[in-house]
């Protein structure tokens, strides 16, 4: 039996660390900022690029991983010999054609390699979410490939974490899902001059409004409480945030002293989720009862 290799794209927003040290391959999105152009995680860092999106008073675009850009990956990986599995989790179907591409790479590159076929195997999974959702379970297939696990074990342990797990949040500021509508939920918010915050769950690809609150002091306790009731006991979690550290800080600590038990992982969310969310958010990934 040969390695697996875990592929992604960028906005399963783990950190270059964890990319590089788990052997993790991540494709990356084209951003549109006005006439210039980025690839973030490559040519600028989340920070840049939240400074980037402070001095453009418009809404930066994002691209999809493109069929060309996923082929290119496979033909890559393909030249290590001692990989017999590819496992590609990608970002939601519902808001990118991403996942689609990938599975038409998939067809073209056995179309070019038939003599691949049955040795070199790839498995696409939608993951039907987005940012640190999908980046848990990008991180812990990898942590298992190092193990030695197979394809059919990790592919068990992610479709098992994706199938209830989604992630609660707030937008600081609502501009960008409003302009992006990437976020249909928050774009259709309509109480901002009352002073309300949206606190937002996006769950297999779908975006919701579960409460209003007043004020932003009112978000990470609405996120906490929403969460500590809806969670599965003792499952593991992860901090979604963006430029600000002291709101990472202060769920994290909140979550810690509610559960008892500190966060699997912190998110920070890169250009392809700031967006469409704004930079300023706080959040939390949870595996929910449902």
């Amino acid at each position: 039996m040969g390695r697996v290799l875990i592929l992604s794209d960028a906005a399963c927003d783990i950190t270059k660390e964890q990319e590089q040290e788990l052997g993790i391959k991540v494709v990356p999105f084209k951003v549109a900022v006005g006439d210039k152009s980025y690839l973030p995680r490559v040519d600028i860092d989340n920070f840049d690029f939240y400074k980037v999106m402070d001095n453009y008073e418009g809404i930066p675009s994002t691209s999809q991983v493109t069929s060309i850009e996923w082929l290119e990956a496979y033909e890559e990986i393909s030249k290590d010999k001692s990989i017999s599995d590819i496992i590609n989790i990608t970002i939601s179907s519902h808001g990118s054609a991403t996942y689609d591409n990938a599975v038409i790479a998939k067809t073209n590159f056995y179309i070019a390699h038939p003599e691949l076929e049955g040795k070199l195997n790839i498995h696409i999974i939608d993951s039907d979410n987005y940012t640190g959702v999908y980046g848990y379970a990008v991180v812990q297939a990898a942590i298992k490939a190092q193990n030695g696990a197979g394809a059919n074990e990790i592919i068990a342990f992610v479709n098992d974490w994706l199938k209830s797990a989604y992630v609660l949040f707030a937008c600081y500021n609502l501009k960008y899902a409003k302009k992006s509508g990437r976020i249909s939920a928050a774009a259709a918010f309509a109480g901002e001059l009352l002073g309300l915050k949206p606190i937002l769950k996006i769950s297999h690809g779908v975006s919701s409004i579960l409460k209003k609150v007043r004020g932003e002091k009112s978000i990470i306790p609405t996120i906490l409480e929403i969460a500590a009731d809806d969670m599965i006991p003792k499952t593991p979690y992860v901090i979604i945030w963006g430029s600000d550290e002291t709101l990472r800080d202060e769920m994290a600590k909140a979550m810690e002293k509610a559960l008892g038990y500190p966060p699997a992982d912190y998110c920070q969310i890169g250009a392809a989720v700031a967006c469409n969310a704004g930079h300023r958010v706080a959040g939390v990934v949870i595996k929910g009862k449902a």
